[in-house]
């Protein structure tokens, strides 16, 4: 027996949106069941800026370091970064 989905309200902004669902539970509003999975092959994630100081004879190892794997020494920082973050 399938129970009776609330409707979505209509939302002013993304902000409000991400709140409604922060605090709701979207099996109430959603019938998961008929979802269906959906590639994005070509969505990149967002990235921003940082401005970051290091000692330059770091900076000369990790670009030496980087060279090494053929790769850009800043894609190279993001592999190192997301490793670690990652490691339990």
């Amino acid at each position: 027996m399938r129970k009776k989905l609330k409707p979505v309200p209509a939302f002013r902004d993304e902000a409000e949106e991400r709140h409604f669902w922060e605090t709701h539970d979207s099996a109430d509003y959603v019938d998961w069941r008929q979802a269906t999975p959906v590639r994005l092959p070509n969505l990149k994630p967002s990235t921003t800026a940082i401005s970051l100081r290091l000692p330059l004879s770091l900076l000369e190892r990790i670009k030496i370091a980087a060279n090494k794997r053929d790769m850009p020494y800043q894609s190279l920082i993001k592999a190192w970064l997301a490793e670690k973050a990652d490691a339990k």
